[in-house]
Protein backbone atom coordinates (compact mmCIF):
# COMPACT_ATOMS: atom_id res chain seq x y z
CA UNK A 1 0.00 0.00 0.00
CA UNK A 2 1.23 3.49 -1.09
CA UNK A 3 2.13 5.74 1.93
CA UNK A 4 -1.04 8.45 3.27
CA UNK A 5 0.42 11.81 1.59
CA UNK A 6 1.56 10.75 -1.85
CA UNK A 7 0.70 12.88 -4.53
CA UNK A 8 1.44 12.24 -8.33
CA UNK A 9 0.31 14.33 -11.48
CA UNK A 10 -0.31 12.16 -14.73
CA UNK A 11 -1.41 14.50 -17.40
CA UNK A 12 -0.63 18.21 -17.84
CA UNK A 13 -2.93 20.62 -20.13
CA UNK A 14 -0.47 22.51 -22.10
CA UNK A 15 -2.86 25.64 -22.61
CA UNK A 16 -3.44 25.80 -18.78
CA UNK A 17 -2.08 25.16 -15.38
CA UNK A 18 -4.71 22.38 -14.96
CA UNK A 19 -3.62 18.69 -14.21
CA UNK A 20 -4.74 15.60 -13.12
CA UNK A 21 -3.57 13.81 -10.22
CA UNK A 22 -3.83 11.08 -7.26
CA UNK A 23 -3.57 11.75 -3.22
CA UNK A 24 -2.99 8.58 -1.18
CA UNK A 25 -4.97 8.88 2.19
CA UNK A 26 -5.19 6.48 4.95
CA UNK A 27 -8.78 5.45 3.59
CA UNK A 28 -7.94 5.08 0.07
CA UNK A 29 -6.93 7.04 -3.05
CA UNK A 30 -8.50 10.57 -4.17
CA UNK A 31 -8.51 11.49 -8.02
CA UNK A 32 -8.20 14.64 -8.73
CA UNK A 33 -9.63 17.61 -9.31
CA UNK A 34 -12.07 16.37 -6.35
CA UNK A 35 -15.08 17.94 -5.74
CA UNK A 36 -15.93 17.54 -1.86
CA UNK A 37 -19.17 18.14 -0.62
CA UNK A 38 -19.86 19.26 2.74
CA UNK A 39 -21.37 17.39 5.39
CA UNK A 40 -20.70 19.80 8.32
CA UNK A 41 -22.40 18.24 10.90
CA UNK A 42 -21.06 14.32 9.97
CA UNK A 43 -23.43 13.99 7.36
CA UNK A 44 -24.17 15.54 3.65
CA UNK A 45 -27.63 17.14 3.97
CA UNK A 46 -30.31 14.25 3.26
CA UNK A 47 -27.72 12.11 1.89
CA UNK A 48 -26.66 8.39 3.34
CA UNK A 49 -23.40 7.34 2.48
CA UNK A 50 -23.93 4.47 0.35
CA UNK A 51 -25.92 6.92 -1.70
CA UNK A 52 -22.79 9.69 -1.97
CA UNK A 53 -20.29 6.31 -3.11
CA UNK A 54 -23.01 5.47 -5.37
CA UNK A 55 -23.20 8.83 -6.56
CA UNK A 56 -19.41 8.64 -6.88
CA UNK A 57 -17.96 10.95 -4.48
CA UNK A 58 -14.66 9.89 -3.62
CA UNK A 59 -14.14 12.41 -0.34
CA UNK A 60 -16.26 13.99 2.01
CA UNK A 61 -15.68 17.19 4.69
CA UNK A 62 -16.80 17.81 8.64
CA UNK A 63 -16.19 20.31 10.58
CA UNK A 64 -14.09 20.39 13.62
CA UNK A 65 -16.06 23.27 15.63
CA UNK A 66 -19.52 21.62 15.17
CA UNK A 67 -18.67 18.22 15.63
CA UNK A 68 -16.62 18.88 18.74
CA UNK A 69 -19.74 20.62 19.89
CA UNK A 70 -22.07 17.93 19.01
CA UNK A 71 -22.34 14.98 19.12
CA UNK A 72 -19.03 15.60 21.25
CA UNK A 73 -15.66 14.06 21.68
CA UNK A 74 -17.52 11.96 24.35
CA UNK A 75 -19.41 10.10 21.73
CA UNK A 76 -16.96 9.95 19.29
CA UNK A 77 -14.66 8.54 21.60
CA UNK A 78 -17.01 5.24 21.68
CA UNK A 79 -16.19 4.58 18.27
CA UNK A 80 -13.25 4.16 16.28
CA UNK A 81 -13.42 8.16 15.20
CA UNK A 82 -15.72 9.77 12.57
CA UNK A 83 -15.85 7.16 9.84
CA UNK A 84 -16.89 4.85 11.88
CA UNK A 85 -19.51 7.28 13.61
CA UNK A 86 -20.76 8.35 10.13
CA UNK A 87 -20.47 4.77 7.99
CA UNK A 88 -18.54 6.34 5.82
CA UNK A 89 -15.60 4.20 4.36
CA UNK A 90 -13.83 6.72 2.34
CA UNK A 91 -11.74 9.96 3.04
CA UNK A 92 -12.54 12.72 5.11
CA UNK A 93 -11.57 15.68 5.38
CA UNK A 94 -11.96 17.92 8.36
CA UNK A 95 -11.97 21.73 8.49
CA UNK A 96 -10.17 23.20 11.98
CA UNK A 97 -12.91 25.69 12.63
CA UNK A 98 -11.11 28.28 11.63
CA UNK A 99 -14.19 29.89 9.64
CA UNK A 100 -16.10 30.09 12.66
CA UNK A 101 -13.91 32.50 13.71
CA UNK A 102 -15.24 34.84 11.14
CA UNK A 103 -18.82 33.72 10.65
CA UNK A 104 -19.42 33.36 14.09
CA UNK A 105 -17.79 37.16 14.77
CA UNK A 106 -20.43 38.20 17.34
CA UNK A 107 -19.82 35.60 19.72
CA UNK A 108 -15.69 35.37 19.68
CA UNK A 109 -12.77 36.87 21.57
CA UNK A 110 -9.81 36.41 19.72
CA UNK A 111 -6.71 35.73 22.03
CA UNK A 112 -2.86 34.85 21.59
CA UNK A 113 -3.75 31.04 21.93
CA UNK A 114 -6.59 30.78 20.32
CA UNK A 115 -10.48 31.82 19.98
CA UNK A 116 -12.69 31.89 23.43
CA UNK A 117 -16.54 31.02 21.95
CA UNK A 118 -19.66 31.83 23.13
CA UNK A 119 -21.36 28.38 21.46
CA UNK A 120 -23.77 29.27 19.44
CA UNK A 121 -26.22 25.89 20.33
CA UNK A 122 -26.73 27.51 24.14
CA UNK A 123 -24.28 30.15 24.86
CA UNK A 124 -21.79 27.87 26.96
CA UNK A 125 -18.24 28.81 26.58
CA UNK A 126 -15.82 27.27 24.15
CA UNK A 127 -12.48 27.60 23.60
CA UNK A 128 -10.65 26.77 20.10
CA UNK A 129 -6.70 26.97 19.60
CA UNK A 130 -4.39 25.57 17.35
CA UNK A 131 -4.00 22.53 19.64
CA UNK A 132 -7.08 22.35 20.56
CA UNK A 133 -8.10 22.29 16.72
CA UNK A 134 -5.54 19.72 16.34
CA UNK A 135 -6.18 17.53 19.17
CA UNK A 136 -10.22 17.20 17.97
CA UNK A 137 -9.13 16.40 14.25
CA UNK A 138 -7.31 13.49 15.15
CA UNK A 139 -9.89 12.64 17.74
CA UNK A 140 -12.33 12.16 14.44
CA UNK A 141 -9.25 10.05 12.81
CA UNK A 142 -9.77 12.39 9.46
CA UNK A 143 -7.85 11.50 6.56
CA UNK A 144 -6.95 14.88 5.78
CA UNK A 145 -6.69 17.81 8.93
CA UNK A 146 -6.47 21.41 8.06
CA UNK A 147 -4.43 23.89 10.36
CA UNK A 148 -6.66 26.37 12.87
CA UNK A 149 -6.27 29.75 10.91
CA UNK A 150 -7.69 33.41 11.18
CA UNK A 151 -10.13 34.05 8.27
CA UNK A 152 -10.43 37.64 7.87
CA UNK A 153 -13.85 39.26 6.35
CA UNK A 154 -14.16 41.18 3.04
CA UNK A 155 -13.13 44.40 2.94
CA UNK A 156 -10.07 44.15 5.43
CA UNK A 157 -7.57 47.10 6.31
CA UNK A 158 -4.41 46.41 5.81
CA UNK A 159 -3.44 46.02 9.23
CA UNK A 160 -5.70 44.02 10.04
CA UNK A 161 -4.86 41.34 7.55
CA UNK A 162 -1.02 41.60 8.25
CA UNK A 163 -2.34 40.44 11.84
CA UNK A 164 -4.23 37.53 10.61
CA UNK A 165 -1.53 36.21 8.50
CA UNK A 166 0.82 36.56 11.67
CA UNK A 167 -1.49 34.63 13.58
CA UNK A 168 -2.10 32.21 11.40
CA UNK A 169 1.90 31.45 10.92
CA UNK A 170 1.76 31.29 14.81
CA UNK A 171 -0.99 29.22 14.75
CA UNK A 172 0.15 26.78 11.76
CA UNK A 173 3.88 26.24 13.99
CA UNK A 174 1.43 25.26 16.81
CA UNK A 175 -0.52 22.77 14.39
CA UNK A 176 2.22 21.31 12.78
CA UNK A 177 3.76 20.00 16.37
CA UNK A 178 0.61 18.50 17.66
CA UNK A 179 0.03 14.53 17.33
CA UNK A 180 -1.95 13.00 14.21
CA UNK A 181 -4.10 9.96 13.86
CA UNK A 182 -2.61 7.62 12.43
CA UNK A 183 -1.78 8.13 8.84
CA UNK A 184 -3.36 11.83 8.91
CA UNK A 185 -2.23 14.50 6.59
CA UNK A 186 -2.15 18.09 7.64
CA UNK A 187 -2.48 21.02 5.45
CA UNK A 188 -1.85 24.84 5.83
CA UNK A 189 -3.93 27.56 4.90
CA UNK A 190 -2.86 30.59 2.89
CA UNK A 191 -4.34 34.03 4.41
CA UNK A 192 -4.42 37.60 2.87
CA UNK A 193 -7.20 38.19 1.62
CA UNK A 194 -6.67 41.07 -1.10
CA UNK A 195 -3.41 41.72 -0.53
CA UNK A 196 -1.50 40.01 -2.80
CA UNK A 197 2.11 40.53 -1.05
CA UNK A 198 0.61 39.29 2.47
CA UNK A 199 -0.59 36.27 0.68
CA UNK A 200 2.97 35.47 -0.46
CA UNK A 201 4.21 35.98 2.72
CA UNK A 202 1.80 33.68 4.13
CA UNK A 203 2.78 31.31 1.41
CA UNK A 204 6.72 31.12 2.11
CA UNK A 205 5.83 31.24 6.08
CA UNK A 206 4.01 28.04 5.45
CA UNK A 207 6.37 26.35 3.30
CA UNK A 208 9.09 27.00 5.58
CA UNK A 209 7.06 24.92 8.49
CA UNK A 210 6.38 22.27 5.89
CA UNK A 211 2.60 20.77 5.10
CA UNK A 212 1.34 17.85 3.34
CA UNK A 213 -0.73 19.75 1.13
CA UNK A 214 -1.87 23.78 1.07
CA UNK A 215 -5.37 25.59 0.55
CA UNK A 216 -6.03 29.12 -0.45
CA UNK A 217 -8.20 30.25 2.07
CA UNK A 218 -10.07 33.51 2.88
CA UNK A 219 -11.81 33.28 -0.47
CA UNK A 220 -15.59 33.39 -0.64
CA UNK A 221 -16.19 35.57 2.37
CA UNK A 222 -18.40 38.41 0.63
CA UNK A 223 -15.91 39.54 -2.11
CA UNK A 224 -16.11 40.12 -5.67
CA UNK A 225 -15.79 37.61 -8.13
CA UNK A 226 -13.11 39.02 -10.00
CA UNK A 227 -11.53 39.55 -6.43
CA UNK A 228 -11.78 36.29 -5.34
CA UNK A 229 -10.25 34.70 -8.63
CA UNK A 230 -7.26 37.27 -8.53
CA UNK A 231 -6.77 35.77 -5.06
CA UNK A 232 -6.31 32.37 -6.42
CA UNK A 233 -4.13 33.37 -9.28
CA UNK A 234 -1.50 35.07 -6.89
CA UNK A 235 -1.63 32.19 -4.69
CA UNK A 236 -1.04 29.36 -6.45
CA UNK A 237 2.15 30.80 -8.41
CA UNK A 238 3.63 30.33 -4.99
CA UNK A 239 2.24 27.17 -3.94
CA UNK A 240 4.80 24.22 -4.69
CA UNK A 241 3.75 21.65 -7.44
CA UNK A 242 4.52 18.37 -5.65
CA UNK A 243 1.91 19.04 -3.50
CA UNK A 244 -2.03 19.17 -3.98
CA UNK A 245 -3.58 22.45 -3.91
CA UNK A 246 -6.73 23.27 -2.02
CA UNK A 247 -9.37 25.82 -2.76
CA UNK A 248 -11.45 25.98 0.50
CA UNK A 249 -15.83 27.16 -0.11
CA UNK A 250 -15.58 27.94 -3.59
CA UNK A 251 -17.98 25.67 -5.66
CA UNK A 252 -19.76 27.52 -8.96
CA UNK A 253 -18.99 25.39 -11.88
CA UNK A 254 -17.06 28.27 -13.45
CA UNK A 255 -15.23 29.00 -10.45
CA UNK A 256 -14.23 25.33 -10.39
CA UNK A 257 -13.39 25.60 -13.78
CA UNK A 258 -11.20 28.31 -14.01
CA UNK A 259 -9.41 27.11 -10.70
CA UNK A 260 -8.71 24.25 -12.02
CA UNK A 261 -6.97 25.57 -15.15
CA UNK A 262 -4.85 27.57 -12.23
CA UNK A 263 -3.40 24.94 -10.97
CA UNK A 264 -6.29 24.05 -8.13
CA UNK A 265 -6.63 20.22 -7.58
CA UNK A 266 -9.51 20.00 -4.46
CA UNK A 267 -12.79 21.94 -3.72
CA UNK A 268 -15.60 22.19 -1.49
CA UNK A 269 -18.52 23.89 -1.01
CA UNK A 270 -22.70 23.91 -0.12
CA UNK A 271 -23.83 25.03 -3.03
CA UNK A 272 -25.06 21.75 -4.52
CA UNK A 273 -27.01 20.86 -1.41
CA UNK A 274 -28.01 24.25 -0.38
CA UNK A 275 -29.64 25.45 -3.43
CA UNK A 276 -31.38 21.84 -3.63
CA UNK A 277 -32.52 22.88 -0.61
CA UNK A 278 -33.56 26.22 -2.22
CA UNK A 279 -35.34 24.58 -4.99
CA UNK A 280 -32.75 24.56 -7.65
CA UNK A 281 -31.23 22.29 -9.83
CA UNK A 282 -28.23 22.49 -11.88
CA UNK A 283 -27.60 21.08 -15.38
CA UNK A 284 -24.92 21.61 -17.98
CA UNK A 285 -26.59 23.86 -19.73
CA UNK A 286 -27.11 26.26 -16.50
CA UNK A 287 -29.41 26.65 -13.29
CA UNK A 288 -33.09 25.44 -13.52
CA UNK A 289 -35.55 27.62 -11.10
CA UNK A 290 -37.54 23.67 -10.50
CA UNK A 291 -39.68 25.53 -7.64
CA UNK A 292 -40.99 28.17 -9.87
CA UNK A 293 -44.23 28.10 -11.41
CA UNK A 294 -43.43 27.95 -15.18
CA UNK A 295 -42.63 24.37 -13.98
CA UNK A 296 -45.70 23.19 -12.95
CA UNK A 297 -47.08 21.22 -15.73
CA UNK A 298 -43.74 20.22 -17.22
CA UNK A 299 -43.46 16.63 -17.96
CA UNK A 300 -39.56 17.09 -18.63
CA UNK A 301 -36.78 15.48 -16.61
CA UNK A 302 -34.61 18.17 -14.93
CA UNK A 303 -31.55 17.29 -17.19
CA UNK A 304 -32.93 15.56 -20.54
CA UNK A 305 -29.74 13.92 -21.14
CA UNK A 306 -28.85 13.20 -17.30
CA UNK A 307 -28.22 9.77 -15.94
CA UNK A 308 -28.95 10.10 -12.40
CA UNK A 309 -32.06 8.13 -10.98
CA UNK A 310 -34.22 11.11 -10.52
CA UNK A 311 -34.02 12.31 -13.93
CA UNK A 312 -34.58 8.95 -15.03
CA UNK A 313 -37.60 8.27 -12.84
CA UNK A 314 -39.38 12.20 -11.92
CA UNK A 315 -40.68 15.15 -13.53
CA UNK A 316 -39.95 18.51 -13.02
CA UNK A 317 -43.75 19.13 -12.52
CA UNK A 318 -43.60 16.10 -9.23
CA UNK A 319 -40.53 17.44 -8.01
CA UNK A 320 -42.08 20.83 -7.64
CA UNK A 321 -45.03 19.72 -6.18
CA UNK A 322 -43.04 18.16 -3.62
CA UNK A 323 -41.37 21.37 -2.84
CA UNK A 324 -44.22 23.60 -2.70
CA UNK A 325 -45.97 20.56 -0.51
CA UNK A 326 -42.83 21.27 1.68
CA UNK A 327 -42.28 16.90 0.96
CA UNK A 328 -38.32 16.40 2.16
CA UNK A 329 -38.30 13.94 -0.69
CA UNK A 330 -38.31 16.77 -2.88
CA UNK A 331 -35.20 18.22 -1.49
CA UNK A 332 -33.70 14.65 -1.16
CA UNK A 333 -34.30 14.20 -5.00
CA UNK A 334 -32.62 17.94 -5.89
CA UNK A 335 -29.66 17.16 -3.90
CA UNK A 336 -29.08 13.10 -5.87
CA UNK A 337 -29.28 15.55 -8.67
CA UNK A 338 -27.09 18.37 -7.84
CA UNK A 339 -24.45 16.27 -6.52
CA UNK A 340 -24.61 14.11 -9.47
CA UNK A 341 -24.34 17.10 -11.73
CA UNK A 342 -20.89 17.84 -9.74
CA UNK A 343 -19.45 14.47 -9.73
CA UNK A 344 -20.25 14.34 -13.47
CA UNK A 345 -18.62 17.38 -14.10
CA UNK A 346 -15.27 16.22 -12.03
CA UNK A 347 -15.41 12.93 -14.13
CA UNK A 348 -15.10 15.12 -17.33
CA UNK A 349 -12.58 17.20 -16.49
CA UNK A 350 -10.06 14.43 -15.20
CA UNK A 351 -11.55 12.45 -18.73
CA UNK A 352 -10.51 15.91 -20.52
CA UNK A 353 -6.96 15.98 -19.08
CA UNK A 354 -6.31 12.57 -19.19
CA UNK A 355 -7.24 12.73 -22.91
CA UNK A 356 -5.49 15.84 -23.84
CA UNK A 357 -8.94 17.52 -24.63
CA UNK A 358 -9.27 20.01 -21.85
CA UNK A 359 -9.14 23.28 -23.61
CA UNK A 360 -12.38 22.17 -25.77
CA UNK A 361 -14.14 20.97 -22.42
CA UNK A 362 -13.49 24.49 -21.07
CA UNK A 363 -14.82 25.87 -23.68
CA UNK A 364 -17.79 24.11 -24.20
CA UNK A 365 -19.19 24.95 -20.37
CA UNK A 366 -18.03 28.10 -20.74
CA UNK A 367 -20.68 29.17 -23.42
CA UNK A 368 -23.55 28.00 -20.46
CA UNK A 369 -22.07 29.76 -17.98
CA UNK A 370 -24.16 32.34 -16.64
CA UNK A 371 -23.22 34.86 -13.67
CA UNK A 372 -24.01 34.17 -10.32
CA UNK A 373 -24.44 36.13 -7.22
CA UNK A 374 -24.13 33.55 -4.49
CA UNK A 375 -21.45 31.06 -2.97
CA UNK A 376 -21.13 29.14 0.42
CA UNK A 377 -18.45 27.65 2.19
CA UNK A 378 -20.62 26.40 5.09
CA UNK A 379 -23.83 24.84 5.44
Amino acid sequence: MTSPGRFETSAHDPASSARLGHLETAHGPIETPVFMPVGTQGAVKTMAPHELQDLGVQVVLGNTYHLGIRPGLDVIDRFPGLHAFMAWPKPILTDSGGYQVFSLSALREVREDGVAFRSHVDGSPVFLGPREAMDIQRRLGSDIAMVFDVCAPFPCEREEMEEAVATTLRWARDCAAQPRADGQLVFGIVQGGAYSDLREQCTTGLLEIGFDGYAVGGVSVGEPEDVLMQGVTETVVHLPSERPRYLMGVGKLQQVLESVAQGIDMFDCVIPTRFARNGTAFTRYGRIPVKAGEYRMDTDPIEADCTCMVCRNFSRAYIRHLLNVSEILGVRLLTIHNIHRYMTFMREIRAALREGTFAELRAAYAANFEPWSRSGSEE
